[in-house]
């Protein structure tokens, strides 16, 4: 019904002005897709690679006949795409203190946002709503990142009258000391940036994702990094976890390597005698547990959906709800001697992330990590152990602007 609704928006001649920033793999597939979207069009795009952004705005002109803005990130900071007339900002990068300023800055001039960017997500996520609230707009995660998809399938079930037990990603595979050295040939089949295939080898995003959705429902990691056993399919699930352990509130998970690959899984509680009879009859299982699943994940084919959930609905795909129940802390991938400059921290060569119930100790969580081009990054001023977390009195940390950030926000 979204495409007949949003056919019927585009004969208003006022289609939904859509501004990106980040024209990486992921954004220019965003480009296209809101160009042959019907009652949308895209009207800028923002890169640190100009280029990149060029090749955005030819890709989606080759469906519209839009004039495209084009700007750096320098000139993006210089003028601000604030001033522009759009609708929804689409954050796609692989930052996170630059794309948090964007994004406070949007929410500030009344424009919707839309995160194609989990980990500001996971940084910023609670600030960027409040700021939302106070402007009378939205700011959600996107609908076709796995988390985005777990969210709408939670909600159905949900509305199904199933008590969610566990939300899960099917994950190919997973490698905690990959590099972005070793997986260059890998990123380049893919067309891929080698530091964000490796955080997504290395099981960071995955953390990610997961505890972005452990802090919008409550579900927990049941341990540190999750269970995440090996399976053929996802129907193994039945086998491989003991559901009855589990919270009242449900668990976050994962499987490794079953099929359908790339896809989403839920499970489900119901134990109504008048239901049962039902839901075995419509090949669902004896129960109490439920499977559900997706086999596949979209990315930027969906982010219109968010787009319009955003703009014509008001409404969240997912958000960042406090208190926060999950974070993602750095663990060494291989012993850091004293004096080691961690110059990359997601997808780099020193840490992994892994999700464990947020805590008030000395772990750094690895989101707060990052330094930006032409600040000091991270020195280890204690040997850390491979496998072991990393802590705030293990590193000399700068006083770099996403941690003055972080603060600012009251995060």
């Amino acid at each position: 019904m979204l495409h007949q609704r949003l056919q019927k928006f585009a004969k208003t001649n006022q289609p939904i002005k859509v501004a990106l920033v980040g024209a990486g793999s992921m954004g220019q597939g965003i480009a296209w897709q809101v160009g042959v979207t019907p009652g949308m069009e895209l009207v800028a795009v923002c890169d640190r690679d100009v280029n990149a952004a060029k090749s955005a705005a030819r890709v989606a002109a080759s469906s519209s006949d839009t004039e495209i803005v084009i700007s750096s990130d320098d000139e993006f900071s210089r003028f601000g795409l604030h001033e522009l007339d759009y609708d929804v900002l689409v954050e796609a990068t692989n930052s996170i203190g630059f794309a948090a300023e964007v994004c406070a800055g949007a929410l500030r001039s009344g424009k919707h946002v839309v995160l194609m960017n989990a980990e500001v997500d996971l940084a910023f996520g609670a600030w960027l709503h409040q700021l939302a609230v106070e402007n009378n707009v939205v700011v959600t995660s996107d609908a076709g990142d796995q988390h985005g998809v777990l969210m709408k399938m939670m909600d159905e079930i949900q509305l199904w009258g199933f008590r969610p037990v566990m939300a899960g990603n099917i994950k190919g595979f997973l490698n905690r000391y990959a590099t972005a050295e070793s997986l260059a040939h890998e990123a380049a089949i893919r067309r891929l940036n080698p530091v964000q295939c490796c955080a997504y080898t290395d099981g960071t995003k995955l953390s990610i994702e997961m505890a972005l959705i452990a802090n919008a429902t409550g579900m927990v990691p049941a341990v540190a990094g999750m269970e995440g056993p090996a399976a053929e399919h996802v129907r193994d699930v039945f086998h491989l976890f003991d559901f009855e352990k589990y919270p009242d509130g449900g668990v976050v998970d994962f499987i490794l390597g079953a099929q359908p690959g790339g896809g989403v899984f839920a499970v489900g509680h119901c134990d109504n005698d008048f239901q049962v009879p039902y839901l075995k009859y419509y090949k669902l299982g004896d129960g109490p547990y439920y499977l559900f699943y997706r086999p596949y994940h979209l990315c930027h084919l969906e982010t219109p959906s968010a787009i319009a959930s955003a703009f014509l609905d008001g409404e969240e795909i997912l958000r960042t709800r406090t208190p926060q129940v999950a974070e993602v802390y750095s663990w060494a991938k291989r012993d850091l001697a004293v004096g080691t400059e961690i110059d990359i921290a997601l997808g780099g060569s020193h840490c992994y992330g892994m999700i464990d119930l947020k805590a008030d100790d000395d772990r750094v969580p690895i989101t707060l990590l990052e330094a930006e081009a032409g600040e000091s990054p991270p020195r280890v001023i204690r040997p850390v152990a491979m496998d072991q977390p990393l802590k705030w009195s293990d590193i000399e940390m700068p006083e770099t602007a996403l941690l003055k950030l972080h603060r600012a926000a009251g995060l």
